[in-house]
């Protein structure tokens, strides 16, 4: 192995033990396009049809959160190349704001970040090779999926990237040929359907809260900087990495919808029979039946892809609170070569779990707000960090500072803001019709903002009761 990989160590200036350098730029910018493109796509249209029944809308929804993630990516590449230590945000808010609330970040990486992504990737993999005649159970085959994957993450990492890039490519190359196939086949003036004028759709408090559904579709621009300190040259690729792999999937994104909704009527699209399987749809309307089991199969190595970086990214930010917390210790260890095997069984074990009991489809209603709560504050770190430390070298800087990271938090405190009030009036109408202290509960834990609160608190409860004391060793952002 050349001075590039095995050989290269690298120890950080908190004293952790150095890990050995594998991943590159390309290797960074499909972990992110892969991340990115799970189900969600395939699925989320359909509903927001159902919603909206404007395509233009549609379109602009799937544009302004293309436009959010690369003006979120635009900050992660500053800051993963300024601080370039695995961890993601983790780390980050450790370093910028406070360990309390690094920490808070590593426990929604775990629970919301990765562990129910990872559940929700296998178990869709499961359902789409039944769909396919496959003699397996979805559940089995899923498991298996969860396993293989630990299992090849665990032992090299080298071997683990070169097989993650093979269906990263195989997958993009498929969207791709679909894309155009389907611009070619698809009915272009079905984009101009709608009962109602676009502007008037963006502007409703409605589209806010479809866009909570496209920022989860678009989570996972921030992969690369979970695996920063393992980069051969990280100041050089973390950012190159974030920002091609955002501004590939963005492009993919558009044109996946031009297509979906040049593939069939509205009616078709939101039938309740259909809506949340738009891309099989899609498929059947542009090729005829057959095609169907087509996209299927697409869909299904792009879950093996998408399962695969979860595997990869989640497993670094566990290991790095290993190296901070004494209680944690057991997380940060490694074989020879290999990734962070005991903290990729924990994630993998926790998947595993959420997959049999199925708890993790509660987990994705409020995913994207959790998630969007941990980016927004990460984000507007790099304007803290930009007033604290001047001499911070910076070898990215944000392109259109300090405009593009006051967009990003514009546009995800405007689908915030419009997704809690939406809860808060729910919980308001049961109260005016006299609901039940107990109905009243069970509907206030149904509410996403509340317990994407709800699981925050917990993060901060587990640091109290796992930071080092004064007599333990430790370096909390560090």
């Amino acid at each position: 192995m050349n001075d590039n990989s095995n050989d290269l160590r690298r120890a950080d200036a908190g004293g952790r033990p150095a890990v050995s350098a594998e991943i590159g730029f390309t290797t960074g910018a499909l972990l992110i396009v892969a991340n990115m493109i799970g189900v969600g796509v395939f699925t989320t249209t359909g509903y927001m049809v159902d919603a909206l029944h404007s395509p233009a809308a549609i379109l602009v929804a799937w544009l302004v959160g293309g436009i959010a993630a690369y003006c979120g990516a635009l900050v992660y590449a500053e800051l993963g190349s300024a601080l370039p230590r695995n961890g993601g945000e983790y780390q980050l808010l450790s370093r910028i704001f406070h360990p309390a609330l690094g920490f808070m970040a590593g426990w929604v990486s775990l629970i919301v970040g990765f562990a129910a992504p990872l559940a929700a990737f296998s178990s869709k993999f499961g359902d789409y090779l039944a769909a396919l005649d496959f003699p397996a159970s979805p559940r089995v085959s899923g498991l298996v999926l969860i396993g293989a994957l630990a299992v090849l993450h665990s032992v090299h990492v080298a071997t683990g990237s070169r097989t993650h890039n093979a269906f990263s490519i195989g997958k993009i190359v498929l969207i791709l040929v679909f894309i155009v196939a389907g611009l070619a086949w698809g009915d272009m003036s079905r984009l101009a359907e709608g009962d109602q004028a676009w502007g008037k759709v963006v502007r409703s408090p409605l589209f806010a809260i479809q866009l909570v559904y496209v920022s989860f579709s678009y989570t996972g621009w921030n992969t690369a900087a979970y695996l920063a300190g393992e980069f051969r040259n990280p100041t050089r690729d973390v950012p190159r990495a974030v920002l091609a792999g955002t501004a590939l999937v963005a492009v993919l994104y558009l044109g996946l919808n031009v297509v979906f909704l040049a593939s069939a009527p509205m009616n078709v699209l939101a039938d309740k029979a259909n809506v949340g399987e738009v891309g099989r749809v899609a498929a059947i309307g542009l090729f005829g039946p057959d095609a169907g089991k087509l996209m299927t199969l697409l869909i299904a190595l792009g879950l093996v892809s998408a399962a695969s970086a979860n595997s990869m990214a989640g497993p670094r930010v566990y290991e790095a609170m290993g190296f901070d917390y004494p209680i944690l210790k057991s997380l940060t260890h490694r074989r020879a070569g290999g990734g962070p095997v005991v903290a990729i069984l924990l994630q993998s074990g926790l998947a595993a779990v959420m997959l049999l009991t199925a708890s993790f489809e509660t987990l994705l209603s409020y995913i994207g707000l959790t998630l969007s709560l941990v980016a927004a504050l990460t984000v507007a770190g790099v304007i803290v960090l930009r007033v604290r430390e001047p001499a911070l070298p910076r070898p990215y800087r944000t392109w259109g500072y300090p405009v593009t990271p006051l967009i990003f938090l514009a546009l995800e405190g405007w689908m915030v803001y419009f997704l809690v009030q939406r809860d808060v009036a729910a919980v308001s109408g049961a109260l005016a019709n006299g609901k039940g202290w107990w109905e009243l509960l069970l509907l206030i834990a149904r509410q996403p903002a509340a317990v994407s609160m709800a699981t925050l608190a917990v993060g901060l409860l587990l640091y109290v009761l796992v930071r080092p004391r004064k007599n333990e060793s430790g370096d909390p952002g560090a």
